[in-house]
């Protein structure tokens, strides 16, 4: 039985389940990255593999929603 565990804001999370979480190819990625004025956080490198603080990613998602309710 697997378990599941709770994920903490200190979690790191590499590019598939990122990739997942928007419903986003590497490519959307790779822009959102080169674009400043979206503000998506940079990733982590470890042995040449990126992974996203998951605390960095919610705080983006929140940004976001902030954006959307004001437009």
């Amino acid at each position: 039985m697997p378990s599941h565990t709770q994920k903490s804001s200190d979690d790191l999370l590499p590019a598939t389940p990122v990739r997942a979480r928007y419903g986003v190819s590497d490519m959307t990625i790779f822009r959102w990255l080169a674009d400043p004025k979206l503000g998506f956080p940079k990733p982590i490198r470890i042995n040449n593999r990126r992974y996203w603080r998951l605390a960095d990613l919610q705080a983006f998602e929140a940004r976001q929603s902030t954006k959307m309710e004001a437009a």
